[in-house]
């Protein structure tokens, strides 16, 4: 029973330990290395470069949307629904020698990078 206590004990701790490592490691980007190197990426990749955001969204159709509309932007009947899900990272872009941006939003559209967004204002 000692043993199982220690070995959990380990397992969690080192887990506490690669959470923290893996969640960006200190690592920052220009604009430019940031945009070229994940646009149209994948989340999995992304997960593996940069971990885990530290918070997401996903992207919620108001419920008159298709009354606004009108039947110029409609969803066709035989087409794919669409999955948008926004990831954001802190302090993670520079955008001089001293400064990063507050925060980077990674926008997915089933599952791949399609929009990159810098803000201070946030």
């Amino acid at each position: 029973m000692k043993l199982y206590a220690k070995i959990s004990a380990i397992l969690v701790a080192a887990s506490v330990l690669m959470a923290a490592t893996s969640a960006f490691a200190g690592k920052t980007y220009t604009e430019d290395e940031f945009i070229s190197g994940f646009s149209g990426k994948s989340k999995k990749l992304i997960i593996e470069k940069l971990g885990q955001p530290f918070k997401k969204q996903q992207s919620v159709k108001p419920s008159n949307a298709n009354n606004m509309i009108g039947t110029m932007g409609k969803q066709q009947d035989n087409s794919k629904p669409v999955q948008v899900e926004m990831w954001y990272y802190k302090n993670l872009v520079r955008y001089d020698d001293k400064h990063t941006y507050k925060e980077t939003e990674v926008t997915f559209v089933n599952d791949r990078v399609m929009n990159i967004g810098f803000f201070n204002n946030r």
